[in-house]
Order: C-alpha cells, then structure tokens, then sequence
C-alpha cells in the first residue's frame, strides 16, 4: 500500500480545518457546479467532515454523502460532529481502489491535490473510477499558496518561497496546482468542463483571529517538517516568527491567495 503523507499532520488539524472552512462559500461554489436534491456524494479528504455534512444537506432531500479520508483521528471528530443517517465516513487511502464505496453522482476534492505532487494524475484516475457515466466531478486548490502579499519585508517573503520550494522538491507539495486543475480533467476526457477563480484569502488591515491562528498553526508544522534552518534570520526561528507576527499584524498588510474551481462532467458511454 502507498504511503500517504499529510504535510499539516497534527492533533489539533481537526479543528484548525473545521474553524477555516466557511459554509456560505462552499454552498455557493457546490451549486456552481451543479450539486442537486437526490445525488450520492463522495467528499474525497473530507478531513472534519464539516464539508461532507454541508453537501448532504444540499444534495436532500433523497441524497446521501459519504466522506473519505485516510486519518483515523479526522474521521472520529467527523463521526462525532457531523455523522448522521445520511452522512457516513470511511478509512480510506485514496491512491488506493476505492472498492466497497460504491458508485457516486457528485465528487468533491477541495484542498487535497496539493499535497499529491507526483500522484495528482494516478489520484484523480482512481477516484473517476468511482464516478458514474453522466456524474459531475469538482476539483478546488489553490494557486500561488501563501505567496502572494504587499508590504511584506524582503527577507520574510524570500523564507516563505524558500520554504514553499524545499515543500515542493522534498516533500510531494504543489503550491501551484490550482492552475492544472482544468488540464487534468481534459486529460481525463470530461466533458462540459468550466472553470471559477475567486479569492480563497483576502487579508486586508488587520485580519480576523482565524486568519492569524491559521498562519501561526501552519508555519508552526512547517517549520517541524522541513526543519528550516533560517538563513535569513541572525536570531534564527524566534527573530522569523516575531516578524511573521509583526506582518500578520500590520494594518497595511495586503495579501490574497486565489482558489481555483473547476468542475467536469463524464462522459456517458
């Protein structure tokens, strides 16, 4: 079996996914896509289930969803905060046959290709093998993750392209892939393909807590990860994190990163 390697593993990733995901958007974007009353739904990396719960209420009534994601401890707070009649979650490694799932109408992968560099193409084969003729497949990432800002100081923006790059060669991460995603389903041969872009994050001024507690929970794994060494800094990790603070901070700080939305439909046979 394929080793699946979360870069933002933690205990605490649960919580930090259920606190950053507005529902008010996610509704919008699966309506744009062509969600309906009646269809069976795969949430591909579902993570807290908070998504999965979100398109099984849009999908009744008559629909159904299933969440699948391979972190044991994501799938228990699921069960716990959003399992219901319709909602079920299942323990799966998704570059692996999906087999005992079932076939669906609706697939949803929000912020899961990034972390499948290399395995991008094999994962999305797979999870169209679960897909049924006719049935509409939605795929959501990022572009230019974390890079885009205004009013940042020269040598913080140079640590985060730097870190973005060690992620990128070492550990199977794509900060661009947003921009693939229409690619990657011509591949495959869907058909009625249309593609979104809006701001996934739009900081401007001082940001709201959630914004700042995602930046700080975020660098705080990376960092463990790749075990920077920060060249940049004379007072090392804690000079970069009083600075990294100091920008999250700054009333004239802009910065956005772009969510890409594209979604297709299989062709029938």
């Amino acid at each position: 079996m394929k080793k699946i390697n979360y870069l933002m593993e933690s205990n605490d990733e649960a919580i930090r996914l259920d606190l950053k995901t507005d529902i008010s958007v996610i509704e919008k974007q699966a309506h744009w896509a062509g969600i309906k009353p009646g269809m069976r739904i795969a949430d591909i990396g579902c993570g807290p289930g908070k998504i999965t719960s979100a398109l099984y209420k849009l999908a009744s009534p008559g629909g159904s969803a299933l969440g699948i994601d391979g972190s044991s401890t994501r799938l228990d707070y699921a069960i716990k905060h959003y399992g219901s009649e319709g909602v079920k979650f299942v323990n799966k490694n998704i570059l692996e046959p999906l087999d005992g799932t079932g076939d669906f109408d609706f697939i949803w992968i929000r912020f899961v290709l990034e972390y499948y560099r290399d395995n991008a193409t094999e994962l999305l084969k797979n999870v169209n093998n679960i897909l049924k003729p006719g049935g509409i497949i939605v795929l959501l990432d990022l572009d230019h993750n974390t890079l885009n800002h205004f009013g940042i100081p020269d040598r913080l923006n140079n640590t985060f392209f730097s870190m973005m790059e060690i992620l990128e060669k070492n550990h199977n991460f794509d900060p661009y892939v947003g921009r693939k995603l229409f690619t990657y389903l011509v591949d495959l041969g869907y058909e009625d393909i249309n593609v979104d872009v809006s701001a996934n994050s739009l900081v401007f001024g001082q940001p709201p807590e959630v914004d700042s507690f995602n930046w700080r929970k975020k660098f705080e794994l990376l960092i463990k990860l790749i075990n920077y060494d920060f060249k940049e800094y004379e007072g090392g990790h804690d000079e970069f994190m009083s600075e990294l603070e100091t920008f999250l901070n700054n009333p004239r700080r802009f910065s956005y990163t772009p969510l890409i939305c594209c979604r297709g439909q299989k062709p029938v046979e």
